[in-house]
């Protein structure tokens, strides 16, 4: 078996050094070079099985190059590297033709992976894929952050844009699954047709079918005209069904059919209507434990979830809190609002913060700060009188007078987390099948599942008891002594 031959291009000489002693000891012949003329003059004679490249290069920037050896060579993968980490620069990186793109610092046991499956698929598949379009610049980045956790989103959107595939956003309120699904449409096949969004928990649930798929005039009460549904409107383009956890059986019915058959009927209609639309679909619910409550269709579950994206929670990506407040506090003067900036001690009291609410309460902070103080610098003074009535930051304990106190503080979060709008109706219920199922899960356990000791333990009647059991999906296990 002949020795693959790889293209090294990046001005760092440590990252050169890097590369060549780590695909050497793989087994690799390596070239390296510090510029994109060198590189060209290597494809262009024919020379590599592979190119590792820089963006940034003294002379060309490698994302330029990459079309260019796509056409003359279009069997030759490439691995672009860039410590520009944002998701225009993996976009534009996977449109343009790149095989991966690998944020710097990168790992070397993942690049080694990839350059294995670089050369794989040049030989399965001659290497050509091609994208349509190519992104715009960085000036309107849809989303902000450069932490690794960001990064896996980056890529992961980068990878689906050329695709139609469905997908499942979840993620924390607050944490951006809307611009996610918007990024997917805006850079995506479909970004010249209609982007719909709908937010399942903010539709009474006796109207989501008839907001989803339209009605005929006179099929409910009040009912005066016909009236055409979310799904016509996306025709074409993306249909991005928000807090899916709160779609209503029925609807999940309906909408289960729409996937596996690419049709549906309006409410009161007989005729099925063929349908052209992506679904992205997003949470902040955990679906498999509504799942088990009987609370959410398997089969749709399975249907949405083709591709699952994960937004991190602010708390998991704080690093990238100076990069947002900045990116606020640009938005807010846009707005006519003045500039500010924000100290080093600030941030870094922003940063011990753990943001319940996430990136949409980190805005709303840095919108008042921007409204409300006369200083153009805000200092730690400031921030702490913001967050004076928050709860602690991180590493700082609390004392705890008990269960009352810990239920309170659950709901006080949950409250911070829908900051800027109410939560979807039932919360009574949520909350006490929150407390309910720990409570009648411990005491089975205490119990050895003897439920007769449980009901008498509890203070409930035996068959209130079982059908607690059944309506919360608690496991029964009776254990000997």
């Amino acid at each position: 078996m002949s020795i693959s031959t790889i293209l090294v291009a990046d001005d760092d000489g440590a990252i050169r050094t890097v590369l060549n002693q780590a695909l050497g000891r793989a087994g690799y012949d390596v070239r390296t070079t510090s510029n994109a003329a060198t590189l060209w003059k290597w494809v262009s004679e024919g020379e590599g099985n592979l190119v590792i490249t820089d963006v940034v290069m003294p002379d060309e920037n490698g994302l330029d190059l990459l079309p260019r050896i796509k056409k003359i060579r279009p069997e030759l993968e490439v691995i672009v590297m860039s410590a520009q980490n944002t998701l225009m620069t993996a976009v534009n990186a996977t449109q343009r033709g790149a095989f991966e793109y690998l944020p710097k610092p990168f790992d070397l046991t993942e690049l080694l992976h990839v350059v294995e499956r670089a050369l794989q698929s040049a030989q399965s598949s001659g290497g050509t894929r091609n994208r349509d379009g190519d992104a715009d610049g960085d000036e309107q980045l849809p989303l902000i952050g450069r932490s690794s956790a960001m990064q896996e989103v980056y890529r992961s959107l980068a990878r689906l844009m050329g695709t139609d595939l469905t997908v499942l956003i979840t993620g924390d309120s607050g944490t951006g699954k809307e611009l996610a699904a918007r990024a997917l449409h805006d850079y995506g096949n479909r970004k010249n047709f209609p982007f719909v969004a709908i937010n399942m928990a903010a539709i009474p649930r006796e109207l989501i079918e008839s907001e989803l798929f339209g009605h005929e005039k006179g099929s409910f009460t009040g009912a005066t005209a016909r009236s055409t549904g979310r799904f016509q409107q996306a025709e074409g383009g993306t249909l991005f069904l928000d807090e899916i956890g709160d779609m209503p059986a029925e609807a999940q019915t309906r909408l289960l059919r729409v996937l596996q058959e690419g049709e549906y009927t309006t409410v009161g209609g007989r005729t099925p209507i063929r349908t052209n639309v992506r679904i992205v679909a997003a949470t902040h619910r955990d679906l498999t434990q509504l799942i088990r409550q009987g609370l959410f269709r398997e089969d749709l579950y399975y249907r949405l979830n083709v591709v699952p994206i994960r937004m991190p929670p602010l708390r998991e990506r704080r690093e990238d809190i100076p990069e947002l407040v900045k990116h606020f506090l640009a938005q807010s003067a846009e707005e006519g609002l003045p500039w500010k900036i924000v100290d080093g001690q600030a941030l870094e009291r922003l940063q011990t913060y753990h943001w319940p609410g996430n990136v949409r309460e980190l805005e709303n902070v840095v919108r008042r700060l921007a409204a409300l103080y006369s200083q153009e610098t805000i200092g730690i003074d400031v921030i702490e009188a913001e967050l004076a009535d928050a709860a602690p930051p991180i590493n700082e304990e609390r004392p705890s007078n008990g269960i009352s106190e810990a239920v309170e503080g659950h709901i006080r979060d949950y409250f911070a987390a829908h900051q800027g709008e109410l939560p979807p109706p039932g919360l009574y219920d949520r909350i006490l099948k929150e407390v309910e199922r720990p409570l009648i899960a411990l005491t089975l356990g205490a119990t050895r599942g003897n439920q007769l000791k449980a009901a008498d333990l509890l203070g409930l009647n035996r068959n209130t008891l079982r059908k607690k059991i059944r309506e919360l999906n608690i496991p029964v296990t009776r254990t000997p002594k």
